[in-house]
């Protein structure tokens, strides 16, 4: 049918897992079989955004989510000035209800719901105004979506119920990365000297934006009580987010400033992942974090809390589970008996072969994509 044209709809194009997903969609694609257009729901400028405009793609703002008649107004003028696109494939879970809706209205032939996110025990505790809205919402997807895409089973059941596997529209697309930057030559020495710590230095890493979610409230006292008995030991975290102001003046309360490196937004992830000794992953809920293919694509042991899916574990002999309700001790353990520990495969191989590469996941995504719009264009 010639050029596929799809526009996802997304927060903000920085560089978090669902985002760099997508980015790595565009530079896997053929440009003449597909382009990727990304509708925001901020007008501030994400850091993938240049890189889409050189791929072909564009990156347009919208409204705030929390002014949904402002935003309904701004994403039909996108469909307007920007379309015909063939597939709206939207990623802010149930709020997706709103722009696949109006993706339906204005004659759009394929609109994906994709959840990348296990909300259950928050959506479980919503309160009655909360409650109302996922239920509207949830209505709003099973009307108006003709794909329901999950990232894991406990991702598709947060959005489209216990028996999504009952319903045709629903599947599994794993979210692919592109593994090869964890084959390239790389000095682990240089890395660590650009994060300022020594060769000598026991080096614990995570990878995550600071939010509740990736629970740097219990992260943070765990190393401390690694710290009480390495005296080599330090952290390292990557990302950003609005709690990073908490979590240092946290640090600085338990005299930790000078033992914890704040490594912001880094370009070069797979490098800081193969200079660390070990990986800790203490999230309260995952869909299926993709730091964690990561980590183990970086031949990386890793510590993680056990309301993480299994669905994650490529390289089982690597991850090492814990319960959040443990000791902190007993994760500190955990973290040093961890340390060393290595796959007797080729962890890039392995995830090669999985359906987390990225080329897997892109042939998973077209397929959806084109049959549709392929139809819907011989009957226009």
């Amino acid at each position: 049918m010639g050029l596929l044209r799809v526009l996802h709809v997304v927060g903000q194009m920085n560089r978090g897992g669902v985002e760099t997903w997508l980015v790595q969609l565009l530079r896997a694609a053929d440009p003449a079989r597909l382009r990727m257009d990304f509708v925001t729901s901020t007008a501030a400028p994400g850091a993938y955004d240049a890189e889409i405009a050189r791929l072909g793609g564009a990156v347009v703002p919208c409204e705030r989510p929390t002014a949904p008649a402002r935003y309904a107004r701004a994403f039909r003028r996108v469909l307007r000035e920007r379309g015909p696109y063939h597939v709206v494939h939207a990623h802010l879970h149930h709020f997706s209800g709103l722009p696949l809706a109006l993706a339906a209205r204005a004659g759009v032939p394929v609109r994906v719901a994709h959840s990348h996110l296990d909300t259950r025990r928050l959506d479980a505790a919503a309160a009655l105004p909360r409650r109302a809205y996922l239920s509207v919402m949830a209505g709003a997807l099973r009307r108006w979506s003709t794909h329901g895409l999950a990232a894991s089973d406990v991702a598709a059941e947060a959005l489209f119920g216990p028996r999504w596997g009952e319903d045709p529209r629903c599947s599994i697309v794993r979210c692919g990365l592109d593994f090869a930057p964890f084959r390239a030559h790389f000095d682990p020495g240089h890395v660590r000297a650009s994060l300022g710590i020594g060769r000598d230095a026991l080096a614990v890493g995570h990878v995550g934006r600071f939010d509740p979610q990736k629970n740097h409230a219990f992260l943070v006292p765990v190393f401390e009580a690694l710290a009480r008995r390495a005296p080599n030991a330090v952290l390292v975290l990557v990302g950003a987010g609005a709690l990073r102001a908490e979590v240092e003046a946290d640090v600085a309360r338990r005299g930790l400033t000078k033992r914890v490196v704040f490594a912001g937004v880094r370009p070069d992830v797979p490098d800081v992942l193969r200079a660390l000794d070990v990986f800790l992953f203490p999230s309260l809920h995952e869909g299926l974090p993709l730091s964690i293919l990561e980590a183990q694509a970086a031949g990386l042991p890793i510590v993680l809390s056990d309301t993480i899916t299994r669905e994650v574990a490529l390289l089982p002999e690597l991850l090492t589970w814990r319960s959040l309700q443990d000791p902190l001790d007993a994760w500190a353990d955990a973290l040093q008996a961890a340390v060393g520990r290595r796959s007797r495969r080729d962890p890039v191989a392995v995830l090669e072969r999985s359906p987390f590469s990225v080329h897997r996941s892109l042939e998973a995504l077209l397929e959806i994509y084109a049959g549709p719009a392929e139809r819907a264009a011989r009957t226009a």
